[in-house]
């Protein structure tokens, strides 16, 4: 997926490194899109973010807003 390989290449990581959820620091397990490409969302790394399982519950459930992930990748560096 070219998504996937967008955030690895952005952060450097290989395919079996440690990457960790934005949110909590858990392993990530998803690359999510914050707007969906369903819904005009592109594959540009300001528009992704690496959640573990729970979190990307959490972000499809609207315990965790869409403002939330932005505000964390505003502030990546």
């Amino acid at each position: 997926m070219k998504h996937v390989k967008v955030y690895l290449d952005y952060f450097n990581y290989g395919a079996e490194d440690f990457m960790p959820c934005e949110i909590c620091g858990a392993a990530a397990v998803d690359c999510h899109h914050i707007v969906y490409r369903s819904l005009g969302g592109s594959d540009d790394i300001e528009n992704l973010i690496g959640l573990c399982r729970g979190c990307h519950d959490e972000v499809h459930a609207g315990k965790i807003v869409k403002r939330k992930l932005n505000e964390i990748v505003r502030n990546r560096n």
